[in-house]
């Protein structure tokens, strides 16, 4: 692979193992599908197949699950010369029942995880100077050495030339409170020029009862409730170019730091597993972010990539390729290389 990247994504990567008994109760499931995910690990594996040049900056344990992710993201065309092994630490693993529309329990094993052991010498390890993009995560900052190594991340990025992009990624268990969560956070959005989250993450990143000066010359928009406004309020005041905010089948919307507000509708489609769709909606949002595409053009391939992954049983091994896309926006354009 070239030694020049559109996007480096930092942080979790997990084996997924996802139920084969769609609608079954989790105590009725009788087998599981063995898939790789992980917020930023489905984003570089998404953000590939739509034809960027993709590294993983992830680690994982000395272990067989970890030859099972490297294994995957090396077919995928990946780069993993970034991926350290964490001797003593264990990669990752999620569970995930599948019961549409509504319910897809979730459990993370992420006790002694091998990707919060990254540190600020395997971020040194990246080329920046040789880097479009940098993805970060919420989930980066929950634990040490993991959080300093983030935050030296998006620095280095800030002070070579990389964009920063965060992934707000909320997971709450993975957090002793909402409040520490913010706190976090907030340190790192001086450093960052896009984010993206849900409503619900936004606000957990952004609100609290300790909180945070909002800038006086916000102006509400009608499009958001008044806490949603405020949370937006708090990111943009840090210098981001935009805040890009996932409302699942209800589409997109895009705050620009202009005061303008860009929404993109979401497509009909049949629901089999939501869990990936934010993975995939991000990582068409940035192919069309680099590209230099209008707001709304870029929340809209967001949207397609998001609207397939929801078709499909998992996360990174289903996200959508750049022809797939195409088809369902009806555009030739887009499938071209």
């Amino acid at each position: 692979m070239s030694d020049r990247y559109d996007i480096v994504c930092m942080g979790r990567s997990s084996i997924d193992l996802y139920s084969n008994d769609p609608g079954a109760p989790f105590v009725d499931i009788g087998s599981f599908g063995a898939f790789v995910g992980g917020c930023p690990t489905n984003v570089a594996v998404g953000t590939r197949r739509l034809g960027l040049r993709s590294a993983s900056l992830t680690a994982v344990g000395d272990d067989p699950v970890g030859d099972f992710v490297l294994e995957f993201l090396r077919r995928e065309g990946v780069e993993t010369c970034f991926v350290p092994r964490k001797p003593g630490r264990r990669t990752s693993a999620v569970l995930l029942g599948i019961e549409p529309p509504d319910r897809f329990p979730l459990v993370f094993y992420r006790d002694n995880c091998a990707d919060l052991a990254l540190t600020t010498e395997d971020v040194n390890a990246v080329p920046f100077d040789r880097t479009r993009a940098l993805l970060l995560t919420g989930t980066g900052l929950s634990g040490e050495p993991s959080r300093t190594a983030t935050l030296y991340a998006a620095e280095k990025a800030r002070a070579i030339g990389p964009r920063v992009i965060l992934d707000v990624d909320y997971r709450a268990d993975q957090w002793p409170d909402v409040r520490t969560f913010g706190v976090n956070v907030r340190r790192l959005l001086g450093l960052v020029d896009l984010a993206i989250g849900t409503e619900e993450e936004l606000k957990a990143a952004a609100l609290d009862d300790a909180v945070v000066h909002i800038r006086e010359s916000a102006v509400s928009s009608p499009e958001v409730s008044g806490d949603l406004q405020c949370a937006i309020d708090v990111f943009l005041s840090c210098g981001l170019e935009a805040v890009v905010v996932k409302r699942g089948a209800a589409g997109a919307t895009v705050h620009a730091a202009d005061g303008s507000v860009h929404r993109s509708d979401g497509f009909r489609v049949d629901v089999q597993n939501v869990l990936g769709a934010g993975d995939a909606f991000a990582s068409g949002f940035i192919a069309g972010w680099l590209d230099e595409k209008p707001w709304a053009d870029c929340a809209r391939l967001g949207n397609a990539c998001g609207a397939i992954v929801v078709t499909r049983q998992g996360c990174a091994n289903f996200m959508p390729t750049r022809d797939e896309v195409a088809r369902l926006l009806g555009d030739p354009a887009e499938g071209a290389q």
